[in-house]
């Protein structure tokens, strides 16, 4: 029994460590890397969620609310799947907009498929600001400020300044989670007022959403559930969850399946 204890506890202390570097833990994806049942690993993350080392969602688990996992991180993980929701919201973009386009590293994917068209972007972030200079079509403006290591964008109250100037027709919006009660939430207050601020100046709001950040609370408030709210989510979304949104007015978008990167 002892011997089943100290395996228990080295196997959720890999998961918190790969939690502290990530972000987030798929269920299936553990149960394969530690040779165990699903089962087995949704208790480990119970138990740990009861601890506080984590929250609890669909299919895994994420980083306790209050942290975020770091720009860097996040560039790297599902590439796929970003990109074929970067190319579905891209597409929902009309020529002419004044768009301002949020942190994230789902809309860096974004950035890169609005190439093609004739836009003002608006942005606080400079690997999405890099994407887009010198881009024909592309009119680009950058707000400035301290750029924050963990979220790869600048949102204090020389970037408030500065949005405040600006009157988009469109803003995407990148978020830490989708509460169904709540909507959009971000895990850093000064972000979350950025945030709210680039929603209220805009006619309306997109926000690309990965699938396990469905139902996934972040303890700071961005913007509720609307008409002027525009979802882009994966093809395996939950229905039921799905069908929630479209109720409470949002317009709700799905991307295909992603295709598998190619090796060149």
């Amino acid at each position: 029994m002892t011997k089943i204890d100290h395996f228990v506890s080295e196997r959720q202390s890999a998961i918190l460590a790969q939690l502290r570097q990530n972000g987030r833990v798929l269920a299936q994806e553990l149960a394969q890397d530690f040779g165990v049942s699903e089962d087995t690993i949704r208790r480990d993350l119970r138990e740990m969620a009861a601890r506080g080392e984590c929250q609890r969602v669909y299919g895994g688990a994420l980083l306790t609310p209050g942290t975020t996992v770091p720009f860097k991180t996040r560039l790297a993980e599902m590439p796929d799947r970003k990109a074929t929701l970067g190319q579905t919201a891209a597409s929902l973009v009309e020529n002419g907009m004044t768009v301002f386009l949020d942190a994230g590293s789902t809309n860096l994917a974004i950035a890169r498929h609005l190439l093609p068209h004739k836009l003002t972007v608006v942005t606080n972030t400079p690997a999405i600001a890099a994407e887009l200079t010198g881009h024909e079509g592309i009119e680009l403006i950058m707000i400035g400020g301290r750029i924050d290591p963990a979220v790869g964008a600048s949102f204090d109250t020389t970037a408030i300044r500065q949005l405040e100037q600006i009157r988009p027709d469109l803003c995407i919006i990148g978020v830490c989670g989708l509460a169904m009660e709540r909507g959009l939430c971000a895990d850093i207050y000064e972000d979350s007022v950025f945030k709210q601020l680039a929603c209220n100046t805009s006619a309306r709001t997109m926000a690309a959403i990965t699938t396990e950040k469905l139902g996934a609370g972040a303890p700071f408030h961005v913007r509720t559930l609307s008409s002027t709210l525009t979802l882009v989510l994966e093809s395996d979304a939950d229905d039921e969850i799905v069908e929630t949104l479209k109720d409470s007015g949002a317009i709700v978008h799905r991307a295909p399946p992603p295709s598998p990167t190619r090796n060149t």
